[in-house]
């Protein structure tokens, strides 16, 4: 068994060593955040913070884990109060959303190191592709979470939502026969 801490918490998994911590986080923690884009580390939607260091978890074996501390998105905040959360809703920086998940893990990464980021920097700690082609916003966003995270900067037009996401799906009613 290969154990880690994801989420701050401790976790064994049984599972061939040499699978992509990708799909041990996916399909045997149920956490779906991270997302499968290319499976080859050219995308970044897998992103996650091992150790505190932004990594692609398709490229990363479930043994080059053990023992390490992985956060997911959904372990960055459970309120969505990270300054990168706060700051993609505030300057509107996500469209379709399959990318965001990586995209905020690169940069709550780099704000961890660094939150006085040049766009320079940005560009080169947050490599994900993006679809939709955010990126001005997703620069001008990681710079507020910047200043957000030194304090030089609050954050009240994206508060968090008040729906615990565990609970989200718990909040749309079931259809019943006949409905559409």
């Amino acid at each position: 068994m290969t154990a880690l801490t994801v989420n701050d918490r401790p976790i064994r998994f049984d599972l061939d060593p040499q699978i992509p911590l990708l799909f041990a986080l996916r399909d045997a923690a149920n956490l779906t955040g991270s997302k499968y884009g290319c499976g080859v580390g050219d995308c970044g939607a897998c992103m996650v913070l091992i150790d505190g260091e932004a990594l692609r978890s398709c490229l990363v074996t479930l043994a080059e884990a053990e023992g390490r501390v992985v956060t997911t998105i959904e372990g960055l905040s459970r309120d969505r109060s990270h300054p990168v959360q706060q700051a993609m809703v505030a300057e509107q920086a996500i469209q379709c959303g399959f990318c965001t998940p990586g995209i905020v893990m690169a940069a709550a990464g780099l704000i961890a190191r660094n939150p006085s980021p040049t766009e320079a920097d940005i560009i080169a700690a947050v490599p994900n592709l993006c679809r939709c082609g955010v990126y001005p916003r997703l620069v001008r966003a990681i710079e507020r979470a910047g200043r957000v995270a030194r304090r030089r900067e609050r954050i009240s037009a994206a508060p968090a939502p008040g729906i615990d996401p565990a609970d989200a799906a718990l909040a749309v009613p079931a259809m019943g026969a006949g409905e559409e």
